[in-house]
């Protein structure tokens, strides 16, 4: 329990450095604000690399959680829940501070591009299970290739996203929601009829 503890702080206080310091990371600061040994830090992850990785991991945990299979999303429709999704993956990323750095100079770092290629590998597989339940519901089309959409449309919410965080004015939350679902909602040609027809359910 008191080495997980000690993981827990080391991984907080590693975010908080990288905040303060825009992405730099000293381990020396890192023990410092966790009020432990700096060797104790190395033990736990090793690296710095390893350090930085773990507190990548903890932010798409939450992303997950907030967004993903952890999410309590409405779902009286196919799609009320994923615009409620694409909200949700929305306001996490703009309220948490750590977001513009995962996304912007530190998704350069080979540490921080394996954790974030295993997360988009969930994503994209899950994804395309969805789009092909909702294919198999009539939601939308049988002719769209659930597993190129879902690449496209990930892709697509990433750039927008990367542009809204690191560019100098950003967009007001909720119109960038209206306009990344129009987006959604176009490629996957969804009908309001068919949606309304069926009754969908989070796995």
């Amino acid at each position: 329990m008191a080495s997980t503890g000690t993981r827990k702080k080391l991984v907080g206080a590693a975010e908080a450095e990288m905040i303060r310091g825009q992405g730099h990371l000293e381990m020396q600061a890192v023990a410092k604000r966790a009020r432990v040994s700096v060797g104790l830090a190395y033990h736990h992850f090793g690296s710095k690399a390893g350090l930085i990785a773990a507190v990548v991991e903890e932010f798409y945990s939450r992303l997950d959680a907030a967004a993903f299979s952890g999410a309590k999303l409405p779902c009286d429709t196919w799609s009320e829940r994923e615009r409620a999704r694409i909200a949700a993956y929305v306001a996490f990323h703009y309220d948490h501070p750590f977001a513009p750095l995962v996304i912007g100079p530190l998704s350069r770092a080979p540490e921080v591009l394996d954790v974030e290629t295993a997360f988009t590998s969930r994503q994209l597989a899950a994804g395309a299970l969805m789009l092909q339940a909702a294919q198999r519901d009539g939601i939308i089309p049988g002719d769209i290739d659930p597993h190129l959409t879902i690449a496209l449309m990930i892709g697509g919410i990433r750039q927008a996203l990367i542009g809204a965080l690191t560019g100098e004015c950003r967009p007001d939350r909720g119109k960038l929601t209206d306009d990344i679902w129009a987006f959604m909602a176009a490629a996957l040609r969804l009908t309001a009829r068919a949606d309304d027809d069926v009754s969908t359910r989070i796995a």
